[in-house]
């Protein structure tokens, strides 16, 4: 049996250490924030790397004592909608940028691209105001219009990739058949820019639903406050309940883990495929 060269022997064990690190660094926080959400005595904690004991009240407690399920379910409501409405608009708007020839269009493309490079704090003023003049404040579906406007550039660029990349023989061969262009963009291009629509998703998804500043600057009813405002609340001037503050991240947390294990398949192939041009 051939016998490993030490220093190949010293590669090896090199990228295990390596990879380990990495997952503690990643994880650690995660399992922090969990530890400290079922511990029965979380401030009294200090540096101790595992809980006193295990406890579910503070879980308890914010999902029924203090209501934080209304907040996850108005997250929910706006971060589905921010990914459904900017799949769509993205999508079309990818395919007219990139398959269609019209005046402007390089410059219609910088536009969309320095929409990103603007602070958010920069923004808060003008859509609040412009929202005001549009009766929108207070409403689910201004909130939703707003992360549309964050949302969007990202989801146009990163399509434009994935529908530049598909031949433009698949749809010349499909007009060829008989297909109008409903019909070929429902069995030709859409199943082919799928995985760059998940990869857009999740990048619209967590923008929704992890944002802060826009929902609390917008809702004025406590009872439409998303889950980040809604944390906030277990914050005093003087302490926090960090139970509750960490069983109440955990929960935040958790929509956002489940759906990217649901689509990570997608995502990883919508991540490569979108860069390559075919």
């Amino acid at each position: 049996m051939r016998r490993r060269s030490p220093r190949r022997i010293a590669t090896v064990v090199g990228k295990v250490v390596g990879i380990v690190l990495v997952l503690v660094f990643s994880l650690f926080p995660f399992y922090w924030m969990l530890s400290t959400a079922v511990d029965p005595n979380p401030l009294g904690r200090g540096a101790s790397w595992l809980p006193t004991g295990f406890t579910l009240k503070n879980f308890r407690f914010v999902l029924v004592d203090a209501g934080f399920l209304d907040y996850v379910k108005n997250s929910a409501v706006v971060a589905l909608g921010t990914v459904l409405i900017s799949g769509a608009i993205a999508l079309l708007a990818a395919v007219a940028v990139a398959r269609f020839r019209f005046r402007l269009r390089t410059q219609v493309l910088i536009l969309v691209l320095l929409v990103q490079m603007v602070p958010l704090e920069a923004l808060v003023i003008p859509l609040f105001l412009q929202a005001r003049n549009l009766h929108l404040l207070n409403s689910m579906l201004g909130l939703i219009i707003v992360y549309l406007a964050f949302s969007l550039p990202f989801a146009i660029w990163n399509l434009r990739g994935f529908v530049a990349a598909v031949p433009k023989e698949l749809e010349e061969a499909a007009y060829v058949d008989g297909a109008s262009w409903p019909r070929m963009f429902r069995s030709i291009l859409f199943p082919l820019v799928a995985p760059g629509l998940v990869a857009t998703s999740v990048f619209s998804f967590i923008t929704a639903w992890n944002e802060f500043i826009f929902a609390l600057t917008f809702m004025q009813d406590s009872s439409k406050y998303t889950v980040g405002v809604g944390l906030r609340s277990f914050f005093t001037q003087n302490t926090a309940n960090w139970g509750a503050v960490m069983a109440a991240s955990t929960i935040i947390a958790l929509p956002v883990v489940i759906f990217f294990v649901l689509v990570q398949r997608n995502l990883a192939s919508g991540l490569t495929q979108g860069a390559v041009k075919g």
